[in-house]
């Protein structure tokens, strides 16, 4: 049976994938590797996947900044030009990957999973609240300026392992704790899929049948991992985070025939 150009076997697939990659995104980032490859094995074109992955991904990212706000993890005034920032570079990554080869990827994408993993592995103040205004290293308008648009100009351009990227900027340039840095990782990963997700649709790259089903299965799970989020002991994050990066790794060297 076919439900517009998909059989009900690869709807309730893409489904039960988009639950998972929408909890394991609110915790640690990375979901979008799950997503997005299950989207191109659906038999969906690789820029139409990424549109819909960033329609998909755009409802987690949202929910889990909704809960967020709600639970005060992050107040809207410490997080909003930070926002827009990340919005103007995943804007500017969206336009760029629809006329650019994105081959180079393939390389500096396991290169920083890697170094990621090596730091959440060998940091010992992970797990610790850290004082902001002795471990910053970067300066708020800097960090505003150039680090956020970059991590957003990669999330229009790609996407998975951007919550990662965020959460990993906020601990070691900013000085964030890393409950901290993941929860405010979320908003900034919302506004980047909403400019991703709003270039996409005006380049018609969405194919609707899969992404609002995923948008459902996104919603789910990222309710699940936010309320996980609020509680987790930071070590266990450390150890997601970890593991979700080294699997990415995994996944990038397959595909690439590293482990071939």
């Amino acid at each position: 049976m076919d439900v517009l150009g998909f059989s009900v076997e690869l709807l309730v697939f893409l489904f039960s994938v988009s639950v998972v990659a929408g909890c394991i995104d609110t915790l640690a980032g990375g979901g979008g590797l799950i997503s997005l490859p299950a989207l191109i094995v659906s038999g969906v074109p690789p820029l139409a996947a990424l549109g819909t992955n960033k329609l998909q991904g755009s409802m987690g990212t949202a929910t889990a900044t909704f809960m967020m706000l709600k639970k005060k993890q992050v107040r809207w005034q410490d997080v909003r030009l930070l926002m827009l920032a990340a919005f103007i570079g995943s804007t500017a990554g969206t336009i760029a990957v629809q006329f650019i080869n994105t081959d180079a990827l393939n390389f500096i994408i396991p290169l920083v999973l890697l170094l990621i993993a090596i730091y959440f592995i060998c940091s010992p103040s992970l797990g610790k609240k850290n004082n902001v205004a002795k471990l910053q290293k970067v300066a708020s308008k800097s960090y505003r300026r150039f680090v956020v648009p970059i991590i957003g100009g990669y999330d229009g351009m790609f996407g998975p392992g951007t919550g990662s990227f965020f959460a990993l900027a906020g601990v070691s340039l900013r000085g964030q704790g890393l409950i901290e840095s993941t929860a405010i990782a979320k908003t900034l990963n919302f506004a980047t899929n909403i400019a991703s997700l709003i270039v996409f649709l005006i380049a018609g790259k969405v194919v609707w049948a899969a992404g609002l089903l995923m948008m459902v299965g996104q919603f789910i799970g990222a309710w699940v991992g936010s309320h996980f989020l609020v509680k987790i002991n930071p070590q266990y994050l450390r150890v997601i985070v970890v593991v979700m990066c080294l699997g990415m790794l995994a996944k990038y060297g397959h595909s690439l025939g590293w482990l071939a």
